[in-house]
C-alpha cells in the first residue's frame, strides 16, 4: 500500500520514486505475478501456488499522477487507486479528468476510499452511511459505475462499520494491517503491507516478498473497535491444521505504546492465546504473528485494534 511518491517532506507516507522502481524490480526479479484487480475474484480462488502481488495507492495524491503512474503505464502493471471522492480536484490532488484518463486502461481499478477520509469509526452509522452513499453517488456521476474495492480510511472499522459496507454493494474491503491475502481471509478485512520511506526500505521489501499467509480458522475478538471495558483484548487465534512447527511462532504487539514481544499461550496445538501485558495507548493498537519456513519464507499475520475515544 502506498500513498505519496517523492512528496519527501511527508516520509511517514511517501515512497521515493528511485525506491520504488526498485521496489518493482525486486518483484519482477522474485518472479512474482501482478494481480489485475478487474480478474481479483479468479485470483483469489485459483492458481494458489502461484506468488501474486496486487499493488494498491491510497487518497489519488497528484504526486502519484506526476511520479508513479508514467511508470506504471509504461509497464503495464496493474494497480488499485483508492480515492476521496471529497478531496478530488483540492490542491495537492487529483482531478477527475485525470482520474478518468488513468481508470480507462483495462489494468486500473478506482477503489472507493469513502468521500470526506474522516476518522469515520468514531462516528455514529447513521454518519457513516451518509459519508459511503455520498461518494457512491459522486463515483456513479463521474465514473459511470461505484467501486467493488472499498478502503476503510486510516484503515479502521467496527464490526457495524463492516456490515454497512457489506449491504451497500461492495465486494472487498481492505485495513492496513499487515498480512498476505489468501482464501481464509475474510473478504472485507484484507491485510496489506504498508510501505513509505522508513517501510519501504529495499533489505525490508525484499523480505515481504518472501511472505506467506499464516492461515487461521478464527480471531478473537471479532470486534476490533476497542472501548475501555475491552481494552486489553483477549486475542485467541485458532490455525489451520497444516499449519507446521506452529510451537515457532513468535507475536509482537505495541500494548503499553512500546513495541515488543508478547507472551503466547497454547491452549490446544492448533489454537494459541496472545496474553498482552497491559492495555493499547494512542488510536490504534496492532498485533503482528510470524512463522519462519525451512526454505527461508515467513508466514505472516497482522492484527489491527482501533482504541475508542470514549
Amino acid at each position: 500500500m502506498y500513498h505519496r511518491f517523492n512528496e519527501n517532506k511527508y516520509p511517514s507516507t511517501n515512497i521515493r520514486i528511485n525506491d520504488f522502481k526498485k521496489h518493482l524490480e525486486i518483484i519482477e526479479n522474485e518472479k512474482m505475478v501482478f494481480v489485475n484487480p478487474k480478474d481479483f475474484d479468479r485470483s483469489m480462488s485459483k492458481d494458489l501456488n502461484t506468488r501474486k502481488i496486487l499493488l494498491t495507492i491510497d487518497d489519488g495524491y497528484l504526486s502519484f499522477y506526476e511520479n508513479a503512474w508514467p511508470i506504471l503505464k509504461n509497464k503495464k502493471i496493474p494497480f488499485i487507486l483508492f480515492i476521496s471522492t471529497r478531496e478530488v480536484g483540492k490542491n495537492g490532488y487529483m482531478n477527475w479528468k485525470q482520474i478518468n484518463e488513468i481508470s480507462k486502461e483495462d489494468f486500473v481499478e478506482i477503489g472507493n476510499h469513502s468521500h470526506t477520509h474522516e476518522y469515520l469509526v468514531d462516528e455514529n452509522i447513521e454518519t457513516i452511511e451518509k459519508d459511503i452513499t455520498t461518494s457512491i453517488k459522486i463515483f456513479k456521476k463521474k465514473m459511470g459505475q461505484n467501486s467493488k474495492f472499498f478502503s476503510y480510511p486510516f484503515g479502521e472499522y467496527n464490526l457495524e462499520f463492516k456490515e454497512l459496507i457489506k449491504s451497500l454493494g461492495f465486494k472487498y474491503a481492505f485495513g492496513q494491517h499487515s498480512g498476505v491475502i489468501d482464501f481464509t481471509k475474510d473478504s472485507f478485512e484484507l491485510p496489506r503491507f504498508p510501505i513509505n520511506e522508513k517501510y519501504g526500505e529495499l533489505k525490508r521489501f525484499k523480505t515481504l516478498t518472501k511472505t506467506l499467509p499464516l492461515k487461521y480458522k478464527n480471531i478473537s475478538p471479532n470486534e476490533k473497535y476497542l472501548k475501555a471495558g475491552s481494552n486489553p483484548p483477549i486475542v485467541k487465534i485458532e490455525f489451520f491444521d497444516d499449519i507446521k512447527n506452529l510451537e515457532r511462532i513468535n507475536c509482537y504487539s505495541n500494548e503499553l505504546d512500546t513495541w515488543g514481544k508478547s507472551k503466547i499461550v497454547f491452549l490446544t496445538k492448533q489454537i494459541v492465546e496472545v496474553k498482552l501485558k497491559g492495555k493499547f495507548i494512542g488510536e490504534r493498537g496492532r498485533i503482528n504473528c510470524s512463522l519462519k519456513e525451512s526454505n527461508g519464507y515467513w508466514r505472516w499475520l497482522g492484527i489491527q485494534f482501533v482504541i475508542s475515544e470514549e
